[in-house]
């Protein structure tokens, strides 16, 4: 695709993406926030982990919005028996004697890791240089995955037991933790309207795999002002525990803080933000709109914040407010 200006490529990015919303609400009622979420994490070229109790039409959504984005789409049930070569692929001897590889599930666009943190840490591991490499190994080859590359894990926040815990290193390689909640009640009569009616719903593609790489490298361009910079740093850096700009609630409540890849996710997720709500640089306003979904899954709270009960949102709505 060829446009004649960096503004015109940005204009075209916020209609694509209002087109995509509109087309995803076809099937999907509701969960704004969750969507855009989802899309801004594609347009911004990280993972996404989803946490919410079955049955909120997760694994619809992302069949929803592979099939308008024209992407490969591959769907791998975690359990504690799934090996690394399930999901990568696995060599095999063929007809003439010669090992020939057989992708597995992870040699898609977009993987829905449905319950990631039911498998053990092997196959967690296998996943993991995947999302950061964009390749795998098997048989000592390493094997570069198809661009572009999305995961979107589910996590039941419900039952835990028998789970495999993801450690915070692998935690931090998803940029947003998007909690769903139940839908409204006028939502839910909808849903249950188009879903027990048997009418089928067409949908259409928006864009291709080629148009999704270009708008990834158009967001990375975005220009960025001083003050917001460091207002993004500033604001990762508060969640560190017992450091030179901590917050006071961080040092009482707060065991471990936000790295370095939240204030790159912060920045890079602003710019998204920006880009799809029609603007050309991102403001403070757009780095708290990603901030939640950026800092909860990197803020691990200490025991006196559980006996308190002072949730990470309660922290990082303290953070926000008194920055604003």
């Amino acid at each position: 695709m060829q446009y004649k200006t960096e503004v015109e490529a940005l204009d075209a990015l916020a209609g694509k993406y209002r087109a995509l919303r509109e087309e995803i609400a076809k099937v999907i009622v509701g969960q704004d926030d969750v969507v855009k979420n989802v899309l801004i994490s594609i347009f911004s070229r990280g993972h996404c982990l989803l946490v919410g109790v079955p049955g909120l039409a997760k694994t619809l959504l992302v069949n929803t919005i592979s099939e308008v984005l024209g992407l490969k789409y591959s769907r791998i049930q975690f359990t504690p028996d799934l090996m690394p070569s399930d999901i990568i692929g696995t060599e095999i001897l063929d007809e003439t004697r010669n090992f020939k590889f057989v992708k597995g599930p992870l040699f898609a666009n977009i993987i829905l890791a449905d319950e990631i943190n039911r498998t053990p840490p092997k196959t967690q591991s296998a996943l993991l240089e995947a999302m950061q490499e964009r390749s795998v190994t098997s048989g000592g080859i390493t094997r570069r995955l198809q661009e572009p590359f999305f995961v979107l894990a589910t996590q039941n926040p419900i039952e835990q037991e028998g789970t495999y815990p993801l450690p915070e290193a692998q935690l931090d390689r998803f940029m947003f933790n998007v909690y769903l909640d139940y839908p409204s009640f006028e939502e839910e009569i909808l849903v249950v309207k188009n879903t027990t009616s048997g009418r089928l719903t067409q949908l259409d593609t928006i864009m291709d795999g080629e148009d999704i790489r270009f708008f990834q490298e158009l967001v990375r361009k975005v220009p960025v002002t001083d003050n917001v910079m460091e207002y993004a740093v500033n604001l990762a850096a508060k969640t560190r525990p017992a450091t030179s700009r901590a917050h006071p609630m961080a040092t009482e409540y707060i065991n471990w803080g936000a790295g370095p890849r939240a204030s790159q996710y912060l920045i890079v997720g602003a710019k998204c933000h920006a880009a799809i709500s029609g603007k050309y640089a991102p403001d403070i306003e757009d780095v708290n709109a990603v901030a939640y979904a950026v800092l909860r899954h990197r803020v691990v709270r200490n025991f006196k914040a559980e006996a308190e009960d002072i949730s990470v949102e309660h922290i990082v709505g303290t953070f926000l407010k008194e920055s604003g």
